[in-house]
């Protein structure tokens, strides 16, 4: 095995966690790395989306793409059975498996792969997809091979799970920005209200409130306008 291309391969998964966040080619750097390491024909990563269906997010070839989405589109084969499971599924000769992936198999076949391994991906309890593995020849897989198979796996799924984690904390950040700008707008409208009508700021807030439900709009969009004097509001620019 190639040390200086593993010890790369894991710097490269795991600058991702602080490297700008390019989805597709991160995952599309761990298939191919996955062919370079681990002695693969091809490799290929399902993804779960929100919904938790799982979608083809990469390959290392266009043949065990189309494969992948054949097991998608038939519901069936080892990589959705690793994925509903969060367990390792390994076949050493695919052409012996057509009762039990019955459609899957027989593809498999046609498209040059006789043995494969799906790979969970996953963070304790949460399983986000699985990375497969296709070999031409049928055999068993290294069994050396494969803890190295289950960490490139584990690294991509920490360096996913904190990209989602940090895209979660970004709109909340902005969804929080945005409430204190609309506050602070909101203030600045109760003031000019006030002093304009000679109320104080609770009555002012509830005559904005009102004007806002009653005109369908939004109360911070209607504060900006009245702050501006963009346009008429009758009642409040009286």
């Amino acid at each position: 095995m190639n040390q200086q291309l593993l010890a790369k391969t894991f710097v490269e998964l795991a600058d991702n966690l602080v490297a700008d966040f390019d989805l597709i080619d991160f995952l599309r750097l761990l298939t191919d790395r996955c062919v370079g390491l681990l002695g693969a024909n091809a490799a290929g990563v399902l993804l779960a989306d929100r919904n938790g269906e799982l979608r083809v997010m990469a390959a290392s070839d266009e043949q065990v793409r189309l494969l992948e989405l054949f097991q998608l589109q038939n519901d069936e084969g080892p990589c959705l059975d690793c994925f509903r499971t969060g367990a390792p599924v390994a076949v050493a000769d695919l052409s012996r498996e057509t009762a039990r992936w019955p459609r899957f198999a027989v593809q498999a076949g046609r498209s040059g792969f006789g043995a494969v391994q799906a790979l969970p991906m996953r963070l304790r309890d949460e399983v986000v997809g699985a990375l497969n593995l296709f070999r031409a020849a049928p055999g068993p897989f290294d069994p050396a091979s494969t803890p190295l198979a289950q960490a490139l796996a584990d690294v991509a799924t920490i360096s996913l799970l904190q990209q989602r984690t940090t895209e979660r904390h970004t709109v909340l950040n902005e969804q929080l920005q945005n409430a204190l700008n609309s506050r602070v707008l909101i203030e600045q409208a109760k003031g000019k209200l006030a002093e304009r009508q000679g109320i104080d700021m609770e009555q002012a807030f509830t005559a904005l409130r009102a004007y806002a439900r009653a005109h369908n709009r939004r109360l911070s969009d209607l504060a900006r306008a009245f702050i501006d004097g963009a346009e008429p509001l009758p009642g409040l620019n009286a």
